[in-house]
């Protein structure tokens, strides 16, 4: 394992295999409840709607608020943990967490349910934000990718368990349920977290007192604008979308100007012109608006054109997030064994082929025809997840893996969240209908063959990223010492090399 820093040699020695698997199933249980809190309350809206007494449009803030909080702060949360110890900031966000899972639970009204939502959201960015970060702290360099491919797979698995586990929930306890399954489950791994991470290592006083809060306020802002102006008017753009568009618009240019003169900025923006690390961020961002648009989609289109009962509907919806599952884990074993670039890449050509094959299969081959390109995309996406985040995170220093860990979270929330919106439209543009929901088959299909070739655009966008960052990371190698490389490939050799392209071998 890589050492943190050169002067403490104790680093150098990779932990015993036991205490691995203890800390990889605390951060693995982190990552599997923020997914939950993320899929399971949607289940719930209209058995909350009629218990609370409200419209559709006061109970869906019972997931934007969580939605917000995590996208607004999961960035400040990653650069928090670098500056006062990720440990402990983590074990904050648990505990945080279960204990907002316990007031949305006992909540008596909607706005003190909102408002726990909003604080279990903060919870959430903190665990998202800082379980990748830990994986260099706690995971040999060369187990790397099969580390970011289990999380990989826990976050599918939170995912597609949400819906299903929320509906016998309410069916059986009631809508609280929703909340209080968190409660032990948040206990749970609030003790491995406590017993089995590594401790906060030390660092020089003057790193750990600064800390932006100027960037930190404007981006957090900046964020909630943007996902706001995505998210409100359920798919419909009014004044007010515009209007929170061009503030954060603003907010963003803004943002920039003040971290170009902070003196411990919260981002290095000149970090981001590095391809390698920016290009990842990017490339996370198209890849999540892909993924996004198969759940925006394929559901009018399986119910509309195909003209299957929504139990079928489900069944065929639950077929992405388990090949994810399944994928998540050989994923990151084929980027430990061929390298994180070359399966980054290996993963676009694929999630581009099923994105292809999705606008045309389907049109012809009925489910068949839809389910298989279904499964390569989710299978291409598990190996681009697994491979990006280790690419990514193999060339960052140690006291900035949080704020890293949480762009890259943040690419993939903001995905998400254009997708829904962007894709969405895109689909009813192509549909040439006013309310897909009652548009004519013909038409649905039409608007699915259209919003796939153009999600194929934007994979073959992120596979153009991608071969760049590869070319300049294969640049930065030759530049290096010839020697440095070699010295790089040798068992538990920390050469320069290893430091700089830990993920490109």
């Amino acid at each position: 394992m890589r050492p943190h820093r050169t002067s403490e040699p104790s680093a150098r020695v990779a932990p015993p295999r036991p205490a691995v698997r203890r800390a990889l199933a605390a951060l693995s249980l982190s990552v599997l409840l923020s997914s939950l809190g993320t899929s399971i309350a949607n289940v719930g809206l209209p058995t909350l709607a009629e218990a609370f007494g409200a419209s559709f449009q006061e109970v869906q803030w019972i997931v934007l608020a969580y939605l917000l909080a995590i996208t607004a702060l999961i960035v400040s949360a990653g650069r928090l943990g670098d500056v006062l110890g990720r440990r402990r900031l983590l074990l904050a966000g648990i505990l945080l967490f279960t204990a907002a899972s316990v007031l949305c639970g006992v909540a008596p009204t909607l706005p003190l349910l909102i408002a726990a939502r909003a604080a279990q959201g903060l919870g959430a960015a903190v665990m998202m934000a800082l379980t990748m970060a830990f994986v260099g702290e706690t995971v040999p360099k060369a187990k790397t990718g099969s580390a970011m491919g289990l999380l990989g797979t826990m976050s599918a698995i939170g995912t597609a368990l949400g819906p299903s586990l929320g509906g016998v929930l309410i069916a059986g306890f009631g809508w609280r349920a929703l909340f209080l399954v968190n409660v032990p489950l948040g206990l749970l791994t609030l003790l491995l977290a406590h017993r089995h991470l590594p401790a906060d290592r030390s660092g020089p006083t003057a790193d750990r007192v600064r800390f932006d809060h100027a960037g930190t306020l404007l981006l957090a802002l900046t964020l909630a604008a943007y996902a706001l102006a995505m998210t409100l008017g359920r798919g419909g753009f009014g004044t007010l979308n515009a209007a929170l568009l061009v503030a954060a618009a603003c907010g963003a240019g803004l943002f920039a100007r003040v971290e170009a003169r902070a003196a411990a900025p919260l981002i290095r923006l000149r970090t981001l012109r590095d391809p390698r690390l920016g290009g990842g961020l990017a490339a996370s961002a198209l890849v999540s608006t892909v993924m996004m648009t198969t759940l925006v989609v394929g559901p009018f289109y399986l119910a509309r054109t195909l003209g299957l009962r929504e139990a079928l509907v489900g069944l065929v919806l639950s077929v992405g997030p388990l090949v994810a599952a399944l994928t998540g884990v050989p994923a990151g074993r084929g980027a430990d064994r061929f390298g994180a670039p070359r399966m980054t890449v290996a993963g676009l050509i694929a999630m581009a082929a099923g994105a292809t094959a999705l606008s045309v299969l389907p049109e012809r081959f009925g489910v068949a025809g839809y389910v298989a390109p279904v499964v390569v995309i989710t299978a291409g996406y598990a190996v681009f997840q697994a491979a990006n985040n280790t690419a990514v995170m193999a060339d960052v220093p140690a006291d900035r893996r949080g704020v890293v860990s949480g762009m890259l979270n943040l690419s993939r929330n903001l995905g998400l969240v254009s997708g829904a919106s962007v894709m969405g439209a895109v689909f009813a543009l192509a549909s040439a209908t006013a309310d897909v929901a009652t548009a004519h088959p013909e038409a649905v299909a039409t608007g699915m063959r259209i919003t796939f070739a153009a999600a194929a655009a934007l994979i073959v966008t992120a596979l153009v990223i991608a071969l760049a960052a590869a070319a300049s990371r294969r640049a930065d190698t030759q530049g290096e010492d010839p020697a440095a490389p070699r010295e790089a490939s040798a068992p538990g050799a920390p050469g320069r090399a290893a430091g700089r392209h830990g993920g490109s071998r």
